[in-house]
């Protein structure tokens, strides 16, 4: 017997399958391809934190900036020391000219993990 559909019609290997799909589509630089993909995944499973900051990073190679801050925040509210989710909301706020924003994010982010680039981003020395 198959398992279980969700309220959607959707099954966990779908939404698997769905996820590795839009991963590669935003590899391939298709990322509103796989913002759209993602949509169906997020739906089924709202509390999926790597389905959120998959979502995220293409909503922002897509220049959408609003919905890409909004996912890497929910992201950022379950995990608060994940360092690349602060990196990523940095550049979103960079981006959207919030410089203020993007520098607190940019530190939180090379606090966490001393990447390089995190740590160049920080600006520590200015």
């Amino acid at each position: 017997m198959p398992e279980t559909s969700g309220p959607n019609g959707r099954t966990p290997e779908t939404d698997v399958i769905d996820f590795r799909a839009a991963e590669q589509l935003l590899a391939a630089r298709d990322p509103r391809g796989a913002v759209k993909l993602l949509d169906e995944v997020v739906a089924s499973h709202p509390e999926n934190t790597a389905a959120r900051l998959l979502r995220a990073r293409a909503f922002f190679a897509a220049a959408q900036l609003r919905p890409a801050e909004l996912e890497f925040s929910i992201v950022l509210e379950r995990e608060p020391d994940n360092a690349f989710a602060h990196f990523a909301l940095a550049r979103t706020y960079e981006r959207q000219g919030r410089p203020e924003q993007a520098q607190r994010h940019f530190r939180l982010a090379a606090a966490l993990d001393p990447n390089p680039e995190f740590l160049k981003a920080a600006r520590f020395d200015s």
